[in-house]
């Protein structure tokens, strides 16, 4: 069947499912592959949950009325995803980077929708599978699409944009994030530079942050660029820092050179960049300045990404939806920038490191006992360093939740930072 057919049958659909546990009654059913899972397995049972059609590629079911034989169901997937985002001729943004993408592209998508109708990735189906199912739920109508792209390995945000064919695109940055898989920095930086080798091969437009770290290099051979960047006067993509001590406070000026003061709900320094770009971003799609503000303003972090709260007397900033060292270093430096004068930091592992883990983790441990003297390390990487320097450590967090909750603390600042994998979070909780 080709790509065209194939749409055909989506557009008399209810939408796509690649769940058995989540069918609608008339969705399309792609039957994918996994490392334990034969999506083909469950094609009939699909069927008799109530999809139209199922997209298989396995031979057996060729003849059978409601079963799409196709050659590769990933690659149909994406193909069919690719397909639909032709239908729009319509800005969409990509974004990737080592750190804060989720945050950016929630900031992003607020900003624009306040006015016009955006479709923008949610959580974070931001990988091979991800993309194509945020891009087939993309309604008609829908003026701006804001797709976030992860990956771990190089050549997978090539393959994102080739789905995607993003037309603007922005790298939040590039740090030591899932070096196992890059290989290294440099295999970093050449991952996530497929973004704007895509966007200079397609005269796309790329926003570059000029006060991040090797970006204005990585994006030399760009012809169609936008810079933006901190500044001691607020100016026309230039913004101007005016508080961080609890909420990040800026100002920055649009085109009528009216200047505008955003005080938002975000807390740390290293989402000013996030910020900016959000705002400079709505500037350039000439977004009204009130409504940048405005939308900046009301957007609350959450799921465990730089949440500061009230717990039991003390004030928690809760950064443990994923870490790195690059964030580590960046939520470390902001802890120490902080004036309240007790200070505790809990640190799990960062994963993903490969080989460099090891010195990672030790640097990262010297660095936190400068910035608090009260310290505790979680996990298995941390181990080794937490022996040798003497420092109060935990296997997980399950481990540590009793000590944790049995403590006496009173007015502390207590920043808890650790991988997705460690779930520090729940240190927290109270059952």
């Amino acid at each position: 069947m080709s790509i065209a057919d194939l749409y055909d049958l989506f557009r008399a659909s209810t939408g796509v499912c690649t769940d058995t546990r989540q069918i609608a009654q008339g969705n399309l059913f792609f039957a994918l592959k996994g490392a334990n899972f034969d999506g083909n397995k469950f094609a009939q049972k699909a069927l008799d949950a109530g999809a139209a059609y199922a997209v298989v590629d396995a031979p057996q079911w060729e003849g059978h009325a409601l079963m799409v034989v196709v050659n590769d169901v990933l690659s149909s997937l994406q193909d069919l995803a690719t397909y639909h985002r032709q239908q729009f001729d319509i800005p969409l943004i990509a974004i990737t980077g080592s750190n804060g993408k989720t945050t950016t592209k929630e900031l992003i998508s607020r900003v624009m929708e306040s006015h016009y109708p955006v479709h923008y990735t949610k959580g974070n189906f931001n990988n091979h599978i991800g993309v194509p199912l945020t891009l087939l739920d993309m309604p008609y109508g829908t003026e701006v699409a804001v797709i976030e792209m992860g990956a771990n390995h190089q050549g997978e945000i090539a393959d994102l944009c080739r789905i995607a064919r993003p037309t603007h695109g922005i790298i939040t940055n590039v740090g030591k994030a899932h070096l196992e898989g890059f290989g290294g920095f440099e295999g970093v930086k050449k991952g996530k530079g497929e973004l704007y080798a895509y966007l200079t091969q397609h005269r796309g437009l790329a926003f570059i942050n000029k006060d991040e770290a090797h970006l204005s290099e990585m994006a030399e051979n760009l012809s169609v660029k936008l810079f933006y960047q901190r500044k001691q006067q607020p100016g026309l993509f230039q913004f101007q820092l005016l508080d961080d001590q609890e909420f990040l406070h800026l100002a920055f000026k649009d085109y009528d050179q009216q200047e505008t003061v955003i005080k938002s709900q975000l807390s740390g320094a290293y989402n000013l960049h996030n910020i900016m770009a959000a705002v400079a971003i709505g500037v350039y799609f000439k977004v009204p300045a009130d409504r940048i503000k405005s939308a900046v303003e009301s957007y609350v972090p959450k799921n465990n990404r730089s949440q500061l709260m009230d717990w039991q007397g003390n004030k928690v900033i809760l950064d443990a939806y994923n870490a790195n060292p690059s964030s580590m270093e960046h939520a470390l430096y902001n802890l120490q920038r902080k004036t309240e004068i007790d200070k505790m930091a809990i640190l799990g592992d960062m994963l993903e490191l490969g080989e460099v883990s090891p010195e990672e983790h030790r640097k990262m441990a010297i660095l936190a006992q400068s910035v608090t003297p009260t310290l505790i390390l979680v996990g298995e990487e941390f181990r080794t360093v937490a022996e040798e320097l003497d420092i109060q450590h935990f296997d997980n967090a399950l481990s540590l939740r009793p000590w944790f909750q049995t403590q006496d603390f009173k007015g502390k600042l207590i920043l808890i930072k650790g991988s997705r994998g460690i779930g520090l979070e729940r240190i927290l909780a109270e059952t």
